[in-house]
């Protein structure tokens, strides 16, 4: 680690803590040539996946998108909020643990539509209908007729 104060990149670590939370780790140091300490925080960075888009462009991940589409779906729907966000979490969690560094935006639709189906069988419903554009009522039928063989014991 460089001095902030003189650049010598000879530095002593002299305490370490971790964060209360666990998320970070604090380390004092001190500078070998000017004596002068400093501290530094050390945290894992963790990237998301790029979505690569339907048109072939690629975009950040922005977990907003994903809880805008799990809030149009259960608009007026009795889903406490602590469910979505644990679902909305899992699916950040499948993300990160594929370790690509691009991911479909199919494939996410795909993990809402997983989530939603546990969560609500009538949000399900409404997000595969927008999400894979159906054309008539056969294709609502046939959507129906999935969430009610999963219901089935």
């Amino acid at each position: 680690m460089k001095c902030p104060f003189c650049g010598c990149t000879d530095t002593q670590v002299i305490d370490s803590r971790v964060s209360e939370d666990g998320t970070s780790i604090r380390r004092r140091r001190r500078c070998m040539r000017c004596e002068k300490r400093f501290t530094t925080f050390e945290t894992a960075d963790v990237r998301m996946p790029q979505v690569v888009k339907t048109g072939g462009h690629r975009a950040e991940f922005d977990v907003q998108r994903v809880r805008t589409s799990f809030m149009r779906a259960l608009h007026k729907r009795p889903v406490p909020t602590a469910l979505v966000d644990d679902a909305i979490d899992r699916i950040c969690q499948r993300l990160l643990q594929l370790g690509e560094r691009e991911v479909s935006s199919r494939q996410i639709g795909e993990m809402v539509m997983s989530e939603l189906a546990k969560l609500d069988k009538v949000a399900y419903v409404r997000f595969a209908s927008v999400y894979r554009s159906f054309q008539d009522v056969s294709e609502f039928s046939e959507a129906i007729r999935e969430v009610e063989k999963d219901e089935r014991p």
